[in-house]
């Protein structure tokens, strides 16, 4: 295997060797700590423009499975159409796989999709690193190449219309209802599990694009979904959700993620950058107001600021490790979010009654 350099941009320096696609690439440094569940993070949208470390030493023991989809236009074991994410660094790439459901190595997949992967690299000190610093940019660089690529942006750029679709999808509730209620999925990146955990609870979806003024539509609830890089980005997004908001006919709406930052900020409240944020599946949080707590998992780099939300709002859930914002709920109106993803993909389900809840609101 070709040996590989990470180089970040405090001129930190990592060597490696390049198990995927034999390409240099830039993008922003990110770490996930958790132990499975590679083939649904690298087809999560959210990753887009991102270096992603997995802390996890061994990957791709279980390989990948097929990418099929299914009749309602959603694949069956990833979380969207292709790998999202930059590249993966890990500690040590397992070249033979086992798994029933397992169709190639993550090697084959990542040549496949021209996606670089890079091992035997220290991830435990590059995570310490990025811990200490904070998420920064970084570039994969092949020792026997020039690798004169440019510095790769991430804040400020518009990743979300990037992943988004480009026009309207309709999907149908799986029990086949035909009088089933109707919810515009506003498409900053959606995970597939999100939009299959809503049709499997007898709900018609409409997918818009990010952009989309989906106020001039007739539609029973407002589901806002995913998506990666800076929230600041969608202003548009946002205006349109305040209009949501302002509208007297009062409808339920709930946000995932991204869909937390944009309520909030249709809410007027401010959203900032975390140190090196959340990608794991294992963090606990507290709902507000009670004891109980739940693991969740998680992929975002941006949070809301609760002292910021206005008086009709009010956080929802609360980060145990580090006391930032989980989501929020409006005190009277049924409009709520959540920053952590009930629909897992990969990861625990403790949370995914939430989707019941949004549902039940539509009754």
């Amino acid at each position: 295997m070709r040996k590989v350099t990470l180089l970040l941009s405090d001129g930190s320096q990592f060597h490696g060797e390049s198990f995927g696609y034999e390409a240099p690439i830039a993008g922003e440094v990110v770490f996930n700590t958790a132990m499975m569940g590679y083939p649904e993070s690298l087809t999560d949208p959210s990753y887009a423009g991102q270096l992603m470390v997995l802390t996890y030493p061994l990957v791709g023991n279980y390989g990948v499975p097929p990418f099929t989809i299914e009749d309602n236009g959603l694949a069956t074991f990833m979380e969207s159409n292709k790998i999202h994410a930059s590249a993966i660094i890990v500690s040590d790439y397992s070249e033979n796989y086992s798994h029933w459901n397992a169709q190639e190595s993550l090697a084959e997949w990542l040549k496949r999709e021209k996606v670089p992967g890079i091992t035997g690299i220290d991830t435990r000190e590059l995570t310490k690193v990025l811990r200490e610093h904070g998420v920064m940019m970084g570039k994969i660089l092949f020792d026997d190449l020039p690798n004169e690529i440019p510095e790769a942006q991430y804040e400020g750029i518009n990743f979300v219309a990037k992943v988004s679709c480009e026009e309207i999808i309709h999907y149908a509730p799986s029990n086949g209802a035909t009088d089933a209620p109707k919810v515009v999925l506003v498409d900053c990146g959606v995970k597939h599990n999100i939009i299959r955990s809503l049709i499997n609870r007898g709900v018609e979806v409409v997918r818009v694009p990010w952009d989309y003024d989906f106020n001039q539509l007739e539609f029973d609830g407002l589901f806002l979904a995913n998506g990666p890089g800076d929230p600041e980005t969608c202003a548009v997004t946002v205006g349109h959700i305040r209009s949501f908001l302002e509208n007297p006919k009062v409808r339920p709406c709930m946000g995932i993620c991204m869909g937390n930052q944009l309520l909030s900020k249709a809410a007027g409240a401010t959203i900032y950058k975390l140190k090196y944020g959340h990608r794991s599946h294992n963090q606990p949080v507290r709902m507000v107001g009670t004891n109980r707590c739940f693991i969740t998992s998680q992929n975002h780099g941006y949070a809301v600021k609760s002292d910021t939300l206005s008086a009709e709002w009010e956080p929802y859930f609360v980060n145990m490790n580090d006391g930032s914002n989980e989501g929020v709920r409006h005190k009277t109106n049924p409009w709520f979010s959540a920053q952590f993803h009930p629909e897992a993909c990969s990861g625990p389900v403790d949370t995914d009654f939430l989707f019941d809840d949004f549902v039940n609101l539509l009754k």
